[in-house]
């Protein structure tokens, strides 16, 4: 392997046999060596490949300021998280987390707390995420002895969530989580119920309703539009309840976002409504 871009004493930027780039990391590695010279294998550490070169431009310009060390703890916890989720996540996080988790462990140490907002939203809406940021955070004190609070989880959480959502920004992230729990609390509020949150009927609404607020926030109009006067009168017949329910969150969405509900979302949401409300009305 011969060295393409020296980003500091310790890491290097290199690739393998595929010609995929891999991120080098080892003790001295690249003391007194320029791009062309040969990696010393026997001082090499750690390694990761990247598929974006535009992310390990970014990587090197990070690691200008940021010690490589916190490199090395995003890669502990992205490889645990790759495992847990079972999903791919985007080379952006090595940046992301890596930026995260040096401004974190800096302010830890000032004894400067901020709290996210919200984190209580985020640890329901997106449990596998939030459980796998405490493993993040069991690592963390493994390897630095820093005791974050769980706030620095659900941040965590929205990392990962991110990662998911190639291209996506965390502000579009943090509105979704916003949208969704607007419009449960509406539900909440309109039957006057508490929702089973462990029901499979809620694990499958909640999932409707984020699909909608990303629809919603990239201003997309759903594919699926019939336009079925039929159907959309039987189901508001059928279930005038949830379908009430339904126009009050799409009037929700219509004042704040601008944004028109079309009849098959309305047949959706009120069906789901439906569901997720029918068992506990009966109660």
């Amino acid at each position: 392997m011969k060295i393409k871009k020296v980003y500091n004493n310790n890491v290097i930027l290199t690739e393998n046999e595929q010609g995929q780039e891999m991120v080098v990391m080892g003790r001295g590695l690249a003391f007194g060596q320029q791009k062309g010279d040969v990696v010393h294998d026997d001082k090499v550490e750690k390694t990761f490949v990247l598929e974006d070169h535009a992310v390990s431009e970014k990587l090197a310009e990070l690691l200008k300021d940021v010690p490589e060390k916190f490199l090395e703890l995003s890669e502990q916890i992205i490889s645990m998280a790759k495992q847990e989720l079972g999903v791919k996540l985007d080379d952006y996080l090595y940046v992301a987390l890596t930026d995260h988790l040096n401004f974190a462990l800096h302010r830890h140490k000032q004894g400067l707390r901020l709290q996210n907002a919200l984190s209580w939203e985020i640890r329901k809406y997106y449990r596998a995420e939030f459980d796998v940021a405490l493993k993040a955070l069991d690592i963390i004190r493994e390897e630095t002895g820093m005791e974050l609070e769980e706030d620095e989880a659900a941040s965590i959480t929205l990392h990962l969530v991110n990662s998911q959502m190639s291209g996506e920004k965390l502000d579009s992230i943090v509105q979704v989580v916003t949208i969704v729990n607007d419009l449960l609390t509406i539900v909440k509020y309109h039957f006057g119920i508490e929702l089973d949150e462990k029901s499979l009927n809620y694990e499958r609404f909640v999932t409707h309703l984020r699909f909608f607020a990303w629809r919603l926030i990239r201003n997309e109009r759903a594919s699926y539009d019939t336009g079925d006067d039929f159907l959309f009168n039987q189901v508001k017949q059928q279930y005038r309840q949830a379908y009430e329910c339904s126009r009050k969150m799409a009037a929700y969405v219509e004042n704040t976002y601008e944004w028109t509900v079309s009849k098959d979302e309305m047949i959706y949401l009120t069906v789901h409504v439906h569901r997720v409300t029918s068992r506990a009305t009966m109660e």
